[in-house]
């Protein structure tokens, strides 16, 4: 499962302001607090040299990032550095995996994930090929499939493990003009029309809010600095 996330920025302060404003979020810096599972870095110099734009990264829990790094390269999954110690004593490795999206493997503390990443959603070409990586390598269950008017093979929704609850989708959405192939975290939001003016407000943009049959509304959005991210208001 992802369990933290960490927005890689070039204005640190600038987007630190953002998502106060815009959300009310408070993002600490890496390693400055034991408690958020929500923190934003600067990005590498590399990382913008190589053309990377400002992103949240997601992390996913793992017992052993090597074991588990090997069996995602093995996979086609393409390794982005080293693994990294964290403060904490953790440590993590960034990869991009086969389809082209970048995440990471961290190894995983105590305590629950980040309750304020809400949904989760790939953005890929072939979503049977993704999700044959994801369900083999972290035992993600399918939980049902939303048809979608214009999009062939509709929204595959997974949970963590059977049984669990819904907790976020993949599609092949990544080949409609304009989208990457990329994971999209959605922060939880009450009020979504209040977060969407004022996402727009801050500097940011935002779709008009998006219904689902299950009654969540959904916003595509990216702050000031160009990250992209996601609002939800859950049923």
């Amino acid at each position: 499962m992802f369990f933290r996330y960490a927005l890689r920025t070039t204005d640190l302060d600038a987007a630190r302001r953002f998502y106060e404003d815009a959300i009310g979020l408070t993002l600490p810096s890496a390693g400055r607090s034991d408690d958020s599972r929500l923190e934003a870095w600067p990005l590498h110099e590399r990382a913008i040299a190589k053309g990377a734009p400002p992103h949240w990264l997601g992390f996913l829990a793992v017992n052993d990032v090597d074991a588990s790094a090997n069996h995602l390269v093995q996979l086609g999954g393409q390794r982005l550095g080293p693994a990294v110690p964290t403060p904490d004593g953790a440590s993590y490795a960034t990869f991009r995996d086969p389809c082209g999206a970048v995440v990471a493997l961290r190894t995983h503390e105590p305590g629950p994930p980040e309750g304020r990443i809400a949904w989760h959603q790939l953005h890929v070409k072939d979503a049977d090929a993704a999700w044959s990586i994801y369900s083999e390598l972290f035992g993600w269950a399918t939980t049902e499939t939303l048809d979608a008017p214009d999009l062939v093979g509709g929204h595959r929704v997974f949970a963590w493990r059977a049984g669990g609850e819904a907790v976020g989708s993949i599609a092949d959405t990544a080949r409609w003009p304009g989208v990457h192939t990329h994971w999209l975290f959605y922060l939880a939001t009450d009020d979504i029309e209040s977060a969407v003016a004022r996402v727009r407000a801050s500097g940011g943009t935002a779709m008009n809010p998006l219904a689902l049959p299950d009654g969540k509304r959904l916003s595509a959005c990216e702050d000031a600095q160009g990250a992209a991210f996601g609002l939800i208001q859950l049923a």
